[in-house]
């Protein structure tokens, strides 16, 4: 069975060794101690596939507690419909807050053009007025 350092990780999924170990303190992995009082970490595949699918869903923007409740499913005994449901259901909440987003940013934005156009009107009173005085 294959196995993996902190190391060979951290350079296939290019991140750091010190991120690898925040998920470790998180829960979301578990790797075996070899070595002099247990000082070295040794990966298996299954905790190569926990980082995986928890880096996947930090690239989905969910949040940690998603994402182990995910990884934690994944050891779970294999119901897919459920597992599916449950990601499914993560997923809408996470698109439905993005749209949330979304829609905030597109009012801000529209804001910030009014206001850049009644600024640069206000502006262009105020040359005017230099050039008449």
């Amino acid at each position: 069975m294959a196995t993996y350092t902190i190391t060979d990780l951290a350079k296939e999924f290019d991140i750091t060794p010190r991120a690898i170990r925040f998920y470790e303190d998180q829960g979301l992995i578990s790797p075996s101690r070899e070595g002099p009082s247990g000082r070295n970490r040794v990966y298996s595949a299954r905790e190569r596939t926990h980082l995986k699918l928890t880096l996947r869903g930090k690239r989905l923007g969910l949040s940690l507690s998603e994402i182990k409740h995910l990884v934690t499913m994944y050891d779970s005994p294999k119901d897919t419909e459920v597992q599916l449901k449950s990601f499914l259901d993560v997923l809408a909440k996470h698109r439905a807050s993005l749209e949330q987003q979304r829609e905030d940013i597109e009012v801000m934005l529209d804001e910030i053009t009014a206001h850049e156009e009644e600024s640069q009107r206000l502006l262009e009173i105020v040359n005017k007025a230099k050039v008449s005085a």
